[in-house]
């Protein structure tokens, strides 16, 4: 696992984790501007990215090492944690870890129960369009499509289109077969109850049904939780394409 910092090492921390598929990249609009009031921290998860060569093991052996992290560069604590779809799972992961790890957390568009049904249609399908999906040609061809599939507002910026074309390709199958395995038969664990963060679980108003039945079961793990519907929007679009209004509402959350 890799480790991109920015900012001042002796502001708050703040570690954003990003999902399944992608790599630490997706928050980089986001981080900088972060980055001018806190020591801003992106993972990049095993199998992902430049870390493609690293086996994906599990949600709970991505925490170890995350928590190793903090552990040794933080102090034992940070002062908030976002994440989405995957990598919203494994902030749920490290709240249950540890009452006091963080301070606000934010969950985004992330599943917190078993779904065998979808996990196994999800690796059958991965299997046989992954060699479609995330050659060069077909990074190349999902990159010109865009303009036609989202509002101005969503495309890439030259910059993250080059780090897809680039790292996207370098996914392995394996990868994803093993994040499907877990990430869809995940727990909750008893030990969430007693967390002390604040935390906000996000998802889009065009969500599946699985994410929004996930948000309601963390709630009631998590009485305090603030649970936000982004209106039109589908899964992961704030994190990954919006980040200005991603930066609105995270900023007055962590500012409160």
């Amino acid at each position: 696992m890799k480790f991109h910092e920015f900012g001042d090492k002796t502001n708050p921390h703040i570690m954003l984790i990003h999902g399944g598929g992608n790599a630490w990249w997706n928050y980089l609009r986001q981080a900088r501007i972060l980055s001018e009031r806190y020591h801003v921290i992106l993972p990049t998860l095993d199998g992902h990215g430049e870390e493609h060569t690293i086996p994906y093991v599990s949600t709970e052996a991505t925490v170890d090492k995350l928590m190793d992290y903090i552990n040794e560069n933080c102090g034992g604590r940070i002062f908030a944690l976002s994440g989405v779809s995957l990598g919203g799972q494994i902030v749920i992961e490290l709240l249950s870890r540890k009452p006091d790890i963080v301070e606000k957390a934010i969950i985004d568009g992330s599943i917190c129960y078993p779904t065998p049904y979808m996990a196994k249609f999800c690796v059958t399908t991965f299997k046989l369009t992954h060699k479609f999906l995330f050659s060069e040609k077909a990074c190349r061809k999902q990159l010109a499509l865009m303009p036609r599939m989202l509002p101005e507002k969503m495309l890439y910026p030259k910059e993250l289109q080059d780090y897809y074309i680039r790292e996207m390709p370098l996914l392995p199958r394996e990868t994803m077969v093993s994040v499907y395995h877990t990430y869809m038969y995940y727990n909750l664990k008893e030990s969430l109850k007693d967390t002390r963060a604040q935390v906000m679980y996000w998802y889009g108003e065009k969500e599946m049904k699985c994410v929004k039945k996930s948000a309601q079961l963390f709630k009631s793990f998590v009485p305090n939780c603030e649970i936000y519907e982004a209106k039109g929007y589908n899964h992961g679009y704030l994190a990954l394409y919006l980040p200005e209004e991603w930066l609105e509402i995270a900023c007055k959350f962590f500012h409160n």
